[in-house]
């Protein structure tokens, strides 16, 4: 596996974990429909909530939140919508962002709860 695909694995883990721990239930990760991929799939409180992540090795060039085009909002909202179909889910939907970048002694995470609206 290619090293920025490990490192992307390591941080949808740590990103689960700290949303977990925040009292995320994390119900589904790199869930796929058709080339499209939801990172992270869960429920907090009342909401349905659909995180993407995104990890650098450093925010010297694009921060990771920048990497969040409109493309791949379309992108994210069409495989939402057929998650929904697909597991019957009634709840209200948010879109969540967390970005990680390694540190020295961890990891600087950034999580922004309702981060997007669907663009249509």
């Amino acid at each position: 596996m290619a090293d920025h695909n490990e490192l992307g694995k390591t941080g949808e883990a740590i990103a689960a974990d700290y949303l977990e721990k925040k009292g995320y239930k994390i119900v589904d990760r790199n869930w796929r429909y058709n080339k499209k991929e939801l990172d992270l799939v869960g429920f907090d409180k009342d909401y349905f909530v659909v995180i993407e992540v995104k990890t650098r090795t450093s925010d010297g060039w694009e921060s990771p939140k920048e990497a969040i085009t409109a493309s791949k909002i379309r992108f994210i909202v069409e495989a939402t919508e057929a998650y929904i179909n697909e597991n019957d889910i009634k709840e209200e939907v948010r879109f969540d962002v967390v970005t990680l970048i390694p540190e020295k002694n961890g990891w600087k995470i950034e999580h922004i709860e309702e981060a997007f609206h669907p663009i249509l």
